[in-house]
């Protein structure tokens, strides 16, 4: 918000550093959550072995995105959100605030699912072995779903500050919005070819 003083100069209350600042958390929030949220997902959440053919063993390694795809499109709809936050006001904003709430407990939940789920295991050493009997045996998980839902968590605050400050925070300046009104058009003998008519004929057009 601005105000302006009894000098008649604008200055700045302190509601526009503040808004500023919670803006800046949101975004620094967005950014983080969504970068561990999508590096985690590419990282091997679990591994096992299958028993192969003729007594043999073949090794398998599953990543979160395998394992589970609700991560990766709630990492995106947060980063979604975070732009929409600037063509939006009011309640509006707030609704795009609870959609990022949602998409990092969406987040939360791919991580659990990816760390209790052996299914995926299960599929990954089939299609390895072209047997669909086949399964995974002696599976052990690493840390990366921690890391995953870390981020979630992340998303998760970056929704709070939203619903809870978006509505003083500034919006896309007047020239992205629609025009309201046209152009007024230009008075009859005001433009340029008039205007030099005028000066041949040895009229003061501004007369």
């Amino acid at each position: 918000m601005r105000a302006v003083g009894d000098t008649g100069r604008v200055s700045e209350t302190p509601t526009a550093p503040k808004s500023r600042g919670t803006l800046a958390l949101m975004l620094l929030l967005t950014a983080l959550g969504a970068t561990l949220v999508l590096t985690a997902v590419g990282r091997t959440w679990a591994e096992g072995v299958a028993p192969g053919t003729a007594g043999g063993r073949i090794e398998i390694a599953a990543s979160g995105s395998k394992l589970t795809g609700l991560p990766t499109g709630m990492a995106l709809v947060a980063m979604a959100a975070a732009v929409a936050v600037f063509a939006v006001r009011g309640r509006a904003r707030m609704l795009v605030g609870l959609l990022t709430v949602l998409a990092g407990v969406g987040a939360v939940a791919g991580a659990v699912i990816g760390r209790t789920d052996t299914a995926g295991l299960h599929d990954l050493a089939a299609a390895q072995l072209g047997l669909t009997s086949a399964h995974a045996e002696g599976i052990t998980r690493t840390g990366w779903p921690w890391v995953e839902l870390a981020g979630g968590l992340l998303l998760f605050l970056a929704g709070a500050v939203t619903v809870r400050f978006g509505r003083n925070w500034p919006a896309m300046g007047s020239r992205y919005e629609a025009p309201t009104a046209r152009r007024a058009p230009r008075p009859a003998g005001d433009s340029p070819a008039d205007l030099w008519k005028a000066l041949d004929r040895g009229e003061d057009p501004t007369g």
